[in-house]
This record gives structure tokens, sequence and C-alpha cells, in this order.
């Protein structure tokens, strides 16, 4: 047995989180690791799915809103959510996509910095955040600047209002120092918006000791909420009195049920949601999140930290002509972004073989690593069949 193989097997040994893995639906034969893009389906949805189909929306029909809680599912879910990020009860609500929620958390934040004009944004930032914040920005008549996030400190100013950042770099898996940056901006009388979207379910996160303003990101990647899961919204807790959000629809209505003509906020962070929840999504999410309840965020962490470098040193030993570009240690989220000559080849390759990763132009072969379902051997296997192809 070779020095790796025997890492292996021991890591997968004495692996704490060993048995989640049997709760997904995963093929033989298949090495996923591009739960950074699409979680794995839980084996126990399908049937909470057909449950909310067959009966609830099938029997109960109109019923559903008071007897089965479909009113209050937002907040019910985001109550789910808000441990695995910090979040106090109560300040958490899921709806909608992540782009309306940082347009909705960009706008909110302009609104409580009057007199300010400018948003700094996130240079590597994912493409959407820029784009929902350049628009943000023109129908509020505020500028934009992209930065890189090391740099904000530096490059905020007495007309920063707000800062919108990435906690995790979706393209080389750097992880963002949320504290020092939320300070930074705090410091220079500006909001943060963080989007969590590679961070939720991938490591401990504490929006709430940091003192987050906002926070947002997609429930589908790391959190297994199924294709195009409704998003998550926090608010600060002393922030949410405040909150005056540019989407307020008829649900974040004060008394949505009384028709009146004039729109007046609800308390709570139902003031955060807008129109008609998404029923069938919502409660495949909140089915989803069961794996979550007896999970340690910091074993969840050390595994991933553990599987990446695993994964690193393969990939050094077995695939030489692949470089990681990823950070080392507490730098790195849960995600090695390989550079390779003739990368989206490569990738088509190891889907064919049974390797699935993704990847992302012109050179980056992209990896998540998801620690619920993801071996130590799945980690040598791909660097292995990454070997051969590369050779």
């Amino acid at each position: 047995m070779s020095e790796l193989s025997s890492r292996a097997e021991k890591a997968d040994a004495y692996d704490p989180l060993a048995a989640k893995r049997d709760l997904f639906d995963l093929d033989d034969g298949v090495i996923y690791l591009d739960g950074n893009s699409l979680g794995a389906l839980p084996r126990h949805v399908p049937a909470r799915v057909a449950d909310v189909l067959n009966r609830q929306w099938g029997r109960q029909r109109i019923r559903g809103w008071t007897e089965e809680g479909w009113w209050d599912a937002p907040q019910r879910i985001g109550d789910r959510i808000a441990p695995l990020i910090g979040a106090a009860p109560g300040h958490v609500v899921v709806g909608d996509s992540t782009s309306v929620n940082v347009f909705r958390a960009v706008i909110s934040a302009l609104r409580m910095t009057p007199g300010r004009n400018e948003i700094l944004v996130d240079a590597t930032t994912f493409p959407t955040d820029g784009y929902v914040a350049a628009s943000a920005a023109r129908l509020a008549g505020a500028t934009i600047r992209p930065v890189e996030p090391k740099n904000v400190p530096n490059e905020l100013d007495g007309d920063t209002a707000v800062v919108l950042l990435n906690h995790v770099d979706y393209r080389t898996g750097r992880l963002h120092d949320m504290g020092a940056l939320t300070a930074a901006a705090h410091a220079a009388g500006a909001r943060v918006v963080w989007d969590l979207s590679h961070s939720a379910g991938a490591l401990p996160v504490d929006i709430t000791g940091h003192e987050v303003d906002f926070a947002v990101g997609c429930t589908y990647k790391y959190l297994n909420g199924g294709p195009g899961a409704p998003a998550f919204f926090a608010v600060r807790p002393d922030l949410l009195p405040g909150l005056d959000q540019p989407l307020g629809g008829w649900c974040s209505h004060r008394d949505p049920f009384a028709m009146e003509p004039d729109y007046v906020a609800a308390e709570g962070i139902a003031k955060a949601r807008a129109g008609t929840p998404e029923i069938v999504s919502l409660l495949t999410l909140d089915a989803s999140l069961d794996v979550w309840d007896d999970v340690d965020l910091w074993l969840l962490r050390a595994k991933s930290l553990a599987l990446t470098e695993f994964f690193v040193d393969c990939v050094a030993e077995l695939a030489p002509a692949a470089k990681s570009v990823t950070p080392t240690g507490e730098d790195r989220g849960s995600q090695v972004s390989l550079s390779c000559v003739d990368a989206e080849r490569v990738m088509t390759e190891l889907i064919a073989r049974g390797v699935v990763g993704d990847h992302r132009p012109p050179d980056l072969l992209r990896f998540g690593f998801t620690p619920l379902y993801t071996r130590f051997a799945d980690a040598l296997r791909a660097a292995e069949i990454l070997g051969e192809i590369l050779a």
C-alpha cells in the first residue's frame, strides 16, 4: 500500500462525519467534487417533497398556508439556517435568489448611510454580485468601484457607503478575513454586505460575532437545498428596526390580509420579505436541512481542511502538471482550484471518467469538497485519474 493510500484509509476510518455519507443519494463509481456548485440530494428528501405535492398541495390546497405553516416558512427555515452562519434567531429570512437579496441588501445599506455615495465591490466577486451592485448604483445615483478584498482597508474613505464582499473567492477558493474587513468598513462609517454562498455549510461562519450588517447566500451548494433553491438574507439585530428594504411587498406588510393601499412594514425579519414564497422549493430546502441537525461545524471545518490538504498532496505527487492556486491552511475555503494547460478538455475527460468537478476559464479546474459526503479515498482516486489524463 502506498503512503497516500495508507493516509486515505486511516483518515476515512477515523472520520467522525463518515456516517453522514449514507444520508445522500450518490452514484457508485462517481466521485462528486462539485458540491460547491450543486449539493447532492439527501435520500429522504423525495418522500418529503412527494408529501408536499400529493398531500399538502393535492389534498389540503389553500389550507396549507395555515395548517402546514406555509406562510411562516421563510422565517422558520431562516431560523434553521441561522446557526449555520452564526446569526441570531429571528434575523434570517429565506426567499428569492441570491441576486435579488444582494440588490435588497445593497440598497438597504445605502439607505442607512445618507450623505455617502460609493459602493466598493469585490473585484474578484462572482459576476452576478458585481452586475447587481452596478444596477443598484445606477438606480440609487451612487458610484461603484471594484477593489481587491485585501485592499479594502486602504480604499475606504468618507464617501464609502457600502462594501460588498464574497466570503470565499469562487475561482481560487481563498477565504477572506470577515472580522478584519468588517471592522475596517465600520471604522470608516460604512456598512458591509457579505455573500456567503461558498462558505455557508462548508465552514463555521460567525456573522453575529463579527457584527456583519447584511449577509446573503444561496442554499443549493453546500446546504444541498436543490437546484435553484431560495436564498437567505440576514440582517444584524440592531439594524432590523431601521431596515428600509427596496422590495417591500404584501408579504412584508404589517397586515398583509388587510389589503391596505399604503405600505407599512411588518415588525421583525418579516419586513425583509417581498412576494409570495416559493413553497415547493422552500419545503424541499427545509427537508434537506435535516442532515445538519447534529453536525458540529468545527468538525466539519477540520475535515474540510484535512481533505483539501490531502488532495493537494495527492496532486503534487500524482499529477504535478496541475498546480494549486488555492491558499493553504485557514486561508482556504472548502475547494481546491488547479491551474493546468487545456483545462476545459481535461475537466471534460475527468467527468467522462467519473470525477465531477468544473472548469473556470481560462485555465482552472475547480473541485469542491463537501465534508458531509466526500471521502479521503475519493480525493486520492480523483488525483490518480487526473494524473493519468495529464500524462
